[in-house]
């Protein structure tokens, strides 16, 4: 019998605390997060591939302000926007991305149509664009990524003159103004992805972000990374990860898990237990990863207080969370 097919999300990881957060800003964040879940539930219900649902659920998560990522980026020390994305295909172990985009509405779209049609595993910067352009992608005004939330926060940034994660910009805002900032309310690290298993036992993963707060321009980490921010294989699992990118590097966070269960005989939740709970804090790593497996099952660990994420079976209710159960 054929697993149910199901999707999961996240919108990043971090020190996500209840009293740090209101009522209202909560209720925004499960909203958002159970209206892109059923989004990609309803792909995969309608017979779509794992592909098509990943690639939706993170198309709309970039366009969502509350999360960093496409329309809700954060900004550069140079106050410009560089956008991230990558895609994998379980099935074939095809996989796009593309880096350092500024005018590229939905970088995830850009990392599709790399997958798709190119020959090629990444594009860069203007090398992106062009690849884009040529695609036909919908392009915009740097413009379009500007919110007056990431705006102070980036502000707040300089002032320290630091580099700051998305969620600290956000705490360094609230000590200041003593204001609830119902987009970023704790320290948060700035990536959203999906993972996704369909009806033909197929897996896939993407992982999008705009960067740190006050990044020097051109930094790039682990979010459109093959094997670091995401990985997919049927013969073992899709995942996505969120947190301090350069460690998720090193320690090549998505494929492990994948490694540990090929190698290993691990099961998903063993293996992705084991890269986010035992080997990421060896090296400071913080953050966590969602990912599912051929058979259906899902797992969500994280190593911070929170992680914005949830997950919907084709049939069923989606779920959604914030905070450690």
């Amino acid at each position: 019998m054929s697993a149910i097919p199901v999707i999961a999300i996240h919108g990043g990881a971090g020190t996500i605390l209840r009293s740090a957060m209101s009522t209202d800003a909560e209720a925004r964040y499960h909203a958002a997060l159970g209206d892109i879940l059923r989004a990609g539930q309803r792909v995969l219900a309608d017979g779509g591939s794992a592909l098509d649902a990943v690639t939706e659920a993170v198309r709309l998560l970039e366009d969502c302000p509350l999360f960093n990522a496409g329309h809700g980026a954060v900004f550069t020390a140079a106050g410009t926007h560089e956008l991230d994305a990558s895609i994998m295909d379980g099935a074939t172990l095809d996989a796009g991305a593309v880096c350092c985009v500024t005018r590229v509405r939905n970088p995830v779209l850009a990392a599709r149509r790399v997958l798709d049609v190119s020959e090629h595993v990444m594009f860069t910067a203007a090398g992106a664009e062009a690849f884009a352009e040529a695609q036909g992608l919908e392009f915009v005004d740097p413009s379009y990524f500007h919110t007056d939330a990431r705006y102070q926060q980036w502000l707040s940034a300089r002032g320290a003159s630091g580099t700051l994660l998305d969620h600290d910009a956000a705490t360094r805002v609230a000590q200041e103004t003593g204001e609830d900032d119902p987009i970023d309310p704790a320290k948060k690290f700035g990536t959203v992805g999906a993972v996704a298993l369909d009806a033909q036992g197929h897996l896939a993963a993407a992982t999008s972000t705009g960067g740190m707060t006050n990044k020097q321009a051109g930094r790039v980490g682990d979010a459109p990374l093959i094997g670091a921010g995401c990985y997919a294989n049927d013969a073992t699992c899709a995942v996505s990860t969120t947190g301090t990118g350069e460690m998720f590097m090193r320690m090549l966070a998505a494929y492990d898990v994948s490694a540990q269960m090929e190698y290993r005989g691990m099961t998903l939740e063993a293996a992705a237990d084991d890269v986010v709970m035992k080997k990421l804090p060896r090296i400071d790593g913080r953050g966590g990863l969602i990912a599912v497996d051929a058979a259906g099952n899902v797992t969500l660990p994280f190593n911070t207080e929170g992680m914005y994420r949830g997950f919907a079976r084709v049939g069923e209710q989606a779920v959604t969370a914030i905070y450690r159960s």
